[in-house]
């Protein structure tokens, strides 16, 4: 067995195992850290492909960002898990169905999936041309390729970040606000007041 082989195999079975974790550990906190020693394994992987800027990547926004922010959310967030637990026992049978038939679809579709026209999935992905960078090669895959489903793909997260927004935003009576076009049409006339007080006097505001 080749270094290359065992570091395979060693990157995914913990992969395997902290994945397995991170949906069976009752303290949502201790679910976010198996979730990070994910991300690290996966990023091991991508180094095995020879994807160092996807490595790269996963460790810097993913554990770098939205791990840590997982975290801090989990953390802040004043959640019952009791309560929300309750009903697992009743909605259980419902939910391996649903998980069963995912499953069963996951395997027709990946059963008899072949990359491109017939092509092989060695020769569908193929590696970068000479002289290129992998940080090249997926570069100008990405902007040339698939441009159009990259902007899709921007689209969606934009969409979806307007949809937190509004669902979050609460009108609330009182508080000051802003008026921008109020602002903008100042006059240096209006702002500014030019007094000379008497010796001995003050200012009326």
């Amino acid at each position: 067995m080749t270094t290359a082989i065992f570091a395979f195999y060693l990157f995914a079975t913990v992969l395997l195992v902290a994945a397995v974790m991170v949906i069976s550990a009752r303290n949502p906190v201790h679910s976010v850290l198996w979730l990070i020693v994910c991300f690290f394994n996966a990023a091991g992987l991508f180094l095995l492909l020879g994807a160092e800027f996807l490595a790269m990547l996963l460790v810097i926004v993913y554990v770098g960002a939205v791990a840590v922010l997982f975290l801090f959310v989990v953390m802040m967030l004043d959640i019952d898990f009791a309560t929300l637990r309750s009903g697992t026992a009743r909605y259980l049978p419902l939910g391996l169905a649903v998980a069963g038939v995912i499953l069963a679809e996951l395997l027709l579709a990946t059963s008899g999936w072949v990359g491109g026209d017939g092509a092989g999935l060695a020769t569908t992905l193929a590696s970068a041309p000479e002289g290129m960078s992998n940080t090249q090669w997926i570069g100008s895959q990405l902007y040339t390729r698939y441009l159009f489903v990259f902007q899709a793909a921007g689209l969606v997260l934009l969409v979806s970040m307007i949809g937190a927004i509004v669902l979050t935003h609460r009108q609330r009576i009182g508080t000051k606000r802003q008026d921008i076009s109020a602002q903008v049409a100042r006059t240096p006339a209006s702002a500014v007041h030019t007094a000379k007080p008497a010796l001995g006097q003050g200012v009326e505001l």
